[in-house]
């Protein structure tokens, strides 16, 4: 087949489409998972369960402790492992929660309110109920029962960035040679960082998503250190001054105030340049190439084999072709 030299990229339903489903699945990140525990906290801490319904027993991924033994215990308190949450009851057996791609959290107060559908288990308090559901085919999300010395399986020991140093921070960072993207989303290295807010790290701290970390300076290291908290610890504010007293129930990758993340196409805030991206697998990243790679576009793989040398290669170049296709 032959291919025009001023391919444009597909057409605007195909991206559009493609966009919607990737930004229906997106896995629950720190700021939502801290948002989710301030919400249970002000619910079900203190509050006995009285009982467990599993619509699927696939969603149980562990047998011992028993499942029943929740019942009739009361909430001690609930904490964060990573993207899991962990509810601990009185008897030190914990409940643990990973919402994986499409799982969310729902609450249902006890007067009422309306159903709540693909529920594949309901946990029944005195004020209300809480539900697990998850959208689509793919069944990812799990529930475990352990003992409190079982939470150590499900411990990383990956680097809590608002708790460590920038000396921490640039250990981890530096222990493997990969790219800024992979490393920061490395939930091995990394704790809570996921596609969404490892795109708006990046654009923060003005480095490409592709530079290898055996490549960066001291100065980048303390420019994207610095740049993971304050990204991480606004969006925990304001996600959480957005649910207020409500239970968040429209947990989203994308959000209209970020400045790259599921803005393909749109102005960068700062450069007003078009934000780029790269698709791989379920997931892409996205990026501003003014601000962070010198104004050099990233070749997505299977559009470079492509389109081979018709890839443009910079801002300039992908105008050539815009302006060449709109002639």
């Amino acid at each position: 087949m032959k291919m025009s030299r001023s391919y444009a990229g597909p057409p605007d339903s195909v991206k559009r489409n493609a966009v919607r489903n990737r930004y229906s699945e997106h896995m629950p990140e720190l700021p939502d998972i801290v948002v989710y525990i301030d919400a249970l906290q002000r619910r079900i801490v203190g509050s006995i369960l009285q009982n467990i319904r599993l619509s699927s027993m696939f969603v149980l991924r562990s047998v011992d402790p028993p499942i029943s033994a929740l019942i009739g215990q009361r909430v001690t308190g609930l904490r964060r492992l990573g993207k899991r949450i962990a509810i601990g009851f009185e008897n030190d057996i914990f409940l643990v929660i990973h919402l994986m791609i499409a799982g969310r959290l729902q609450w249902k107060d006890r007067n009422g309110g309306p159903p709540i559908r693909n529920a594949l288990a309901v946990f029944e308090f005195e004020r209300g109920s809480l539900h697990l559901t998850e959208a689509g085919s793919k069944k990812r999300a799990s529930i475990h029962l352990v003992r409190a010395e079982g939470l150590l399986q499900f411990d990383r020991k990956a680097l809590e960035i608002a708790e460590s140093t920038l000396d921490e921070f640039s250990k981890a960072l530096r222990s493997e040679n990969h790219t800024l993207k992979r490393s920061l989303t490395d939930p091995r290295l990394f704790s809570g960082i996921g596609n969404a807010y490892s795109d708006e790290i990046l654009h923060r701290a003005r480095l490409s998503p592709l530079v290898l970390t055996s490549k960066l300076s001291d100065e980048d290291i303390a420019m994207l250190f610095e740049a993971c908290k304050t990204v991480m610890t606004e969006w925990t504010t304001r996600l959480k001054a957005q649910a207020g007293e409500s239970f968040p129930s429209k947990v989203t990758a994308f959000h209209a105030e970020m400045a790259v993340h599921g803005r393909f196409g749109k102005p960068c805030p700062d450069c007003g340049s078009p934000v780029q991206r790269i698709v791989y697998a379920e997931n892409e990243c996205n990026y501003c190439a003014t601000c962070q790679t010198g104004g050099r576009l990233l070749a997505d793989r299977a559009m470079s084999r492509l389109l081979k040398q018709d890839w443009p290669r910079s801002i300039d170049e992908m105008e050539r072709h815009l302006d060449e296709r709109r002639e």
